[in-house]
């Protein structure tokens, strides 16, 4: 019998917590839901969890492996995903149980060797999702390039980023991370850039979808440590972008220069070894600055966060700012003054 494991049980999460690091695993940052089939001794078995529409965390203690657990619990995650109301779910898993999933009904995405496979329950799924980006795309001659951003929110900086890649470009795709984890909700992030960016002409937006998911729901559980959770999500970033781009015809991808993060550095050295491998080139591009300072989003918030707004109007074109003192925006400004840690990266 599957049992969930509320949040609250504390013994119940320690329990699956032992059985995870048992098989070599981590209980995952983000997980929402999670469930266990106990044996006889009241000892965990066979677990599995969900983060919204994603499956991961799962384990079978090795002695009770080749029963089937496996199967009860993906049957009983994706009742609770039914129950959601999502009808394409994701999963992570290594490469060595790729093949299982695979057999009920999970089709490959991308892979990092063995390390990493992504999955989806559509067999179309990200063909769909392909066609779409390509119906979205103006079809236009020359060199193509790609910028992905969260804009949390849309600033200077991201800004001459764009301006930058697009006077070098005949056409630049613009995706921004529809993934709502930030602090400014997704509608109002794409709204942003594309009113920053308007007098761009050579622009193609497109969401990114659940295809390229952001650092802070990348499942992180395969890996021993922070280094190598971000070294692995930039390859499976880099091995669903490398599809994209094929099917995009796009040749070179533009993020800015990082000094300060060291997960977005670490991200963009591994881009810069590992984008050219799959025929594109990576642009790393100086930061624009403000008062001897990068400017960023992160800025912003602490900005808005301390109450120092006069600082606004050089970090942010004149329709974000609009939208940070207009009304609209009151929501988001009293969540920024009430969160502890409003730097993300």
């Amino acid at each position: 019998m599957v049992t969930t494991i509320y949040p609250s049980d504390r013994e119940g999460t320690d329990r699956v917590r032992a059985l995870l690091e048992k098989e070599g695993l981590r209980m995952d940052a983000n997980i929402d839901y999670t469930c266990a089939i106990f044996d006889e001794s009241h000892q965990v078995i066979a677990t599995g969890s969900c983060y919204k529409n994603t499956l991961r965390c799962f384990a079978v203690e090795s002695s009770h492996q080749g029963k089937g657990l496996l199967n009860i619990v993906l049957t009983h995650l994706m009742g609770v995903q039914q129950e959601r109301g999502n009808s394409s779910v994701f999963l992570y898993t290594k490469g060595a149980s790729a093949p299982f999933f695979s057999s009920l009904g999970f089709y490959e995405i991308a892979r990092v060797s063995d390390t990493i496979v992504f999955l989806e329950n559509r067999r179309w799924g990200f063909d769909d999702y392909l066609k779409k980006l390509k119906a979205e795309t103006k079809d236009v001659p020359g060199t193509a390039a790609a910028i992905i951003l969260n804009a949390n929110p849309f600033t200077f900086g991201h800004l001459y980023l764009v301006e930058y890649a697009a006077a070098e470009n005949d056409l630049l795709h613009v995706f921004v991370v529809s993934e709502d984890v930030s602090l400014f909700p997704y509608a109002v992030r794409d709204r942003l850039v594309r009113e920053g960016t308007a007098h761009l002409k050579n622009l193609v937006y497109h969401a990114t979808g659940p295809y390229m998911i952001s650092q802070a729901t990348f499942p992180s559980y395969f890996q021993k440590d922070e280094d190598a959770a971000i070294r692995s999500h930039a390859q499976l970033d880099i091995a669903v972008f490398s599809r994209i781009a094929q099917a995009l015809s796009i040749t070179r991808r533009y993020v800015g220069e990082e000094h300060t993060s060291h997960v977005t550095r670490l991200y963009n050295e591994i881009m810069l070894h590992d984008l050219p491998r799959a025929g594109i080139e990576c642009r790393i591009i100086p930061r624009k600055e403000n008062a001897g300072a990068p400017i960023s989003a992160s800025t912003v918030r602490r900005a808005i966060q301390s109450g120092n707004t006069d600082v606004l109007p050089a970090l942010v074109p004149p329709t974000t700012l609009a939208f940070l003192q207009s009304e609209e925006s009151a929501a988001i400004r009293r969540k920024i003054a009430e969160t502890a840690d409003v730097v993300h990266y």
